[in-house]
């Protein structure tokens, strides 16, 4: 029977990748997952009083359909989230969504045809390649600076063509921990107004930060604070900063400000009443998450932050291993000196090290091979110890690789 070739070609390396560890599992190999973003599967769980809030709804009656476009309450409280970061917005710039995988593909579908192209970060999230390519459009990556944490403005303006429709950002970035400056995200939102872009921002690691700006200050620059009037989209959830993955929680947010975000605005909806509503009682629980006590995200991210400053130093210590600092989220992305040549590429190296260690990691061209390949990205959510583990795994698996 057929099956369209746009879903057949569908990747996506993070999960793909867990079908050969359960294959090795089966063989008897002890595995070491750094593969899913998952902090909640790392220890880290929602505050008692959210999941109270998710019992209270049920118990409640709060198990029926909820408007399509979000339970007002929870639309209301994200416009001001999104406000106090910058953004114009009201809560009918709002609309709730199942993550924001599911934002991303409503918004990809809302503005892509065939034939057009949207600028991603290299390296990029692997659904946003995904879900460019089911609407016939063509992803084109663009150069970051893992290092200094910025953007190739110049190689920007010579990828954007006659077909290109939007420039996508995620900042902090997976899987680099690449975080933008407020100049960055501005010339970002002039480059966007010149040739008349949308600028789709994921900003789903927003309070996941551990370092200053250069002037002492460790505040999270949104792209919301120097929108203006530009065609800006926010794509955020509540999986990362709040300890929600399962419960599959996020939300559109449109700049009030933009005039040329009217159509979208309007039409956007319909995708939400076609797929009827998100789950009513998690929407509840997201509500207290932003309502309730904030003292919880400081905790988590202090904790993220010390595996980070273990986990890259040793990381730079394993011979033929090199790792910039990421500056938020939860990933590491380092490269693998003569990559190609030592091991047939970025995947084999993956593939290799899972046989051979049990330390699964994803592969870098998966996110994107451009700027991806000859990396591999690390999840650094486990406890010390087993990043230890895993480390001196890792570095004795490049010592005993034949050059």
């Amino acid at each position: 029977m057929k099956v369209s070739k746009r879903v057949a070609g569908v990747e996506y390396a993070i999960r793909d990748i867990v079908q050969a560890a359960r294959g090795a599992q089966r063989r008897g190999v002890s595995i070491d997952y750094l593969n899913i973003g998952d902090p909640v599967q790392f220890g880290f769980q929602p505050p008692e009083n959210v999941r109270q809030a998710l019992i209270d709804a049920v118990r409640g009656g709060e198990n029926y359909y909820a408007p399509s476009e979000g339970l007002p309450e929870l639309r209301e409280a994200i416009a001001k989230k999104e406000s106090a970061k910058g953004l114009s917005v009201s809560a009918d710039d709002v609309v709730v969504t199942n993550g924001v995988s599911e934002a991303l593909d409503m918004v990809i579908s809302s503005i892509v045809e065939e034939g057009d192209e949207v600028l991603l970060p290299g390296p990029y999230y692997p659904p946003y390649a995904s879900y460019v390519r089911l609407r016939g459009g063509t992803p084109v990556e663009f150069a970051m600076d893992l290092e200094e944490s910025s953007v190739d403005m110049e190689d920007i303006r010579s990828k954007i063509t006659p077909r290109t429709v939007a420039i996508c950002l995620i900042s902090p970035n997976n899987p680099s921990g690449v975080v933008f400056d407020k100049e960055s995200l501005a010339e970002m939102v002039r480059i966007a107004e010149e040739h008349d872009l949308y600028l789709i921002c994921d900003e789903i690691y927003d309070h996941i930060t551990f370092d200053d700006n250069g002037d002492g200050d460790r505040r999270f620059a949104g792209v919301g604070a120097v929108a203006g009037a530009a065609p800006v989209i926010i794509l955020n959830g509540f999986s990362k900063v709040h300890l929600m993955t399962g419960w599959r929680m996020g939300y559109v947010a449109f700049n009030g400000a933009s005039p040329r975000l009217d159509g979208i605005r309007e039409n956007l909806p319909k995708l939400a009443r076609v797929r009827i509503t998100t789950n009513l009682p998690f929407q509840h629980a997201a509500l207290e998450s932003l309502r309730g006590p904030q003292d919880y995200i400081g905790r988590f991210v202090s904790e993220v932050r010390r595996r980070r400053d273990y986990i890259i130093p040793r990381l730079n210590e394993i011979p033929g291993i090199s790792c910039a600092m990421p500056r938020g989220a939860f990933y590491a992305f380092p490269k693998v000196e003569d990559c190609a040549k030592r091991f047939g590429g970025d995947k084999n190296f993956v593939m290799s090290l899972l046989e051979r260690k049990g330390v699964l990691t994803v592969h870098g061209s998966g996110f994107g091979e451009r700027y991806g390949s000859g990396h591999f990205r690390i999840v650094y959510l486990p406890d010390i110890p087993v990043l230890e583990s895993a480390m001196s795994k890792l570095e004795d698996f490049m010592i005993n690789s034949s050059s």
